[in-house]
């Protein structure tokens, strides 16, 4: 089971193909094929999407949790 790499919660909910959003911290999360995250966007007030991957994803793909 997925946990958000933000506040560690499981608390994820499904608003699309291979896209996940935390209910707790309010960002969405896209995943691959093999269910890992590849994205990370936090959900701005006129609902755009800003890019985290600077702030969680390492060059490999990995995730900082």
């Amino acid at each position: 089971m997925l946990r958000c790499p933000n506040c560690h919660s499981h608390d994820l909910g499904k608003v699309g193909t291979n896209q996940l959003y935390c209910w707790h911290c309010f960002i969405e999360l896209t995943t691959d094929q093999q269910n890992r995250i590849s994205s990370i966007y936090q959900i701005e007030e006129d609902g755009s999407l800003s890019s985290l991957n600077d702030l969680f994803l390492h060059d490999d793909g990995t995730i900082s949790m």
